[in-house]
């Protein structure tokens, strides 16, 4: 998804980003998510050419889209038999579905994991972290450098840790709650205004597409009726409900939300429909 132009080539139709050498995007493959078969097919024809496999393990950038049973398990089971590196990318999902992430989730363990600004409470910082033998590759026991700016910034690595402190159980316990609500009033409010939609959720992360019973990859992700999502957006946000601008961006609950929040929410989304409709 994020090759050429991330987010942006669905969300405002740019198909490559500026800046971008062709000469790097050609050394990189994309295949549908949730395609056990494509991936194997793939690395049939070229698997002694694929150095590693990157994914997010629950897709976000095409809205809230929850891998298929076997999909992850298919991803570092063959990346293992090529000798190639599962990455996952749990940037969105790292300490979102769960303390673990998205493989603690699910049970999977990559060779490679990234993750984002929730390792910094929320300031700059990033991770990446995998197998020993992987990250003895890095300077100063390897040969591969790597440096930032903001490397080990004490100011962020203190949050992230006070962040990670408070991240009990009883967190995702809450976070579960609200997000089965909101999944559930809105079901109950697109059925009630006659308006079919699909509502995909993991853990806090949701997305409702519309005209769409059901979203597996980025294709069907777009036959949703961006149109109506617009003029639904706009009725929410005329309401005081802030959601994610674009179709293809998934929502997150957090735990400063309550259920008033969400019942709020689901008020605005039913005027909103109702308004929504041609």
């Amino acid at each position: 998804m994020l090759v050429k132009a991330g987010s942006g080539l669905g969300t405002l139709g740019i198909p490559d980003s500026a800046g971008v050498p062709a000469g790097v995007a050609q050394y990189t493959l994309t295949l549908p998510y949730n395609d056990v078969g494509a991936l194997t097919d793939l690395f049939q024809q070229r698997g002694s050419e694929i150095a590693a496999v990157i994914v997010e393990p629950v897709a976000g950038n095409m809205g809230c889209v929850p891998p298929g049973d076997d999909f992850l398990t298919a991803i570092v089971s063959i990346c293992k038999k090529f000798g190639a590196v599962s990455i996952f990318d749990e940037v969105m999902t790292g300490c979102r579905v769960s303390r673990g992430g998205a493989q603690g989730l699910y049970g999977v363990v990559p060779d490679m994991t990234c993750l984002g600004k929730v390792v910094g409470g929320g300031l700059p910082l990033a991770i990446y972290g995998g197998r020993r033998e992987i990250m003895n590759c890095v300077a100063p026991l390897g040969p591969v450098y790597q440096a930032g700016t903001l490397s080990g910034n004490p100011v962020a690595v203190a949050a992230g840790i006070a962040t990670l402190e408070l991240l009990d159980q009883a967190v995702y316990d809450q976070l579960e709650k609200l997000g089965a609500a909101l999944e559930l009033g809105f079901k109950e409010v697109l059925l009630r205004r006659g308006v079919t939609g699909a509502v995909q959720r993991v853990g806090s992360m949701l997305t409702v597409f519309f005209s769409i019973d059901r979203v597996t990859d980025y294709l069907t992700a777009c036959k949703s009726d961006r149109a109506f999502f617009a003029r639904w957006h706009r009725g929410l946000v005329e309401r005081g409900v802030y959601w994610p601008p674009s179709q293809l961006e998934a929502a997150f609950i957090s735990v400063a939300h309550t259920h008033a929040d969400i019942d709020r929410t689901l008020t605005a989304a039913d005027e909103a429909l109702r308004e929504s409709a041609p």
